[in-house]
């Protein structure tokens, strides 16, 4: 069992990878990334600062972060590629294309400067300063309105990659999100994810 946690480890610390688009697909892998180490930390962590060295706010960070706007909703086609049926670790997800209200309870997660200036998912480059997150099936590109159980506080975030990749968790935000939503410091906290739509 020590070998195969020390596998796990390593590849949670290698940073980007790439995901398989599952067999019905013609189209080339897409690139995306694996959970990432802040990710990486345990649901129930509370420990000071919540991310690993090579993580976190960076240096050219804003000074209040509760000062950055919300994604705002707007009518954007969907990309071919992050749509179609793709496998990660053994497991095949399917995106949700329907245009159909959306929601679901569970872990939100973050991840940061690990791979800032790197592509999501969609072709944007990751910008942990933005209002962005990761979701498993949500539309590539959609918006989310993510909700602090605990707190009642939300904000919303463009979803533009995928992941996270772990059991129980159900969104990774960028930094500056999850420090909005006040809970970048503590890694994760619970979370309800809705999709919201544009005005008509």
């Amino acid at each position: 069992m020590g070998g195969a946690f020390a596998i796990l480890i390593a590849a949670l610390l290698s940073g980007c990878s790439t995901y398989t688009l599952a067999p019905s697909s013609s189209s080339p892998p897409t690139q995306s990334k694996l959970p990432s180490p802040s990710s990486a930390v345990p649901p129930n962590s509370q420990r000071s600062g919540g991310y690993y060295q090579d993580d976190g706010p960076g240096s050219n960070a804003p000074k209040d972060f509760s000062q950055i706007p919300d994604a705002v909703p707007k009518n954007e086609p969907l990309l071919a590629g992050p749509n179609k049926p793709y496998e990660v670790m053994g497991e095949v997800y399917f995106p949700d294309t329907s245009n159909l209200p959306f929601s679901e309870q569970g872990i939100g997660t973050w991840y940061g400067r690990k791979f800032h200036g790197k592509p999501t998912s969609s072709g944007e480059l990751y910008d942990m300063y933005g209002m962005t997150g990761a979701h498993k099936t949500m539309p590539i590109p959609s918006y989310a309105r993510v909700t602090d159980t605990k707190t009642g506080k939300s904000i919303i975030v463009k979803i533009n990659d995928r992941g996270p990749f772990f059991p129980g968790r159900v969104i990774d935000l960028s930094y500056a999100a999850a420090s909005k939503l006040g809970y970048a410091n503590k890694g994760s906290t619970n979370v309800l994810v809705e999709r919201v739509f544009p005005p008509p």
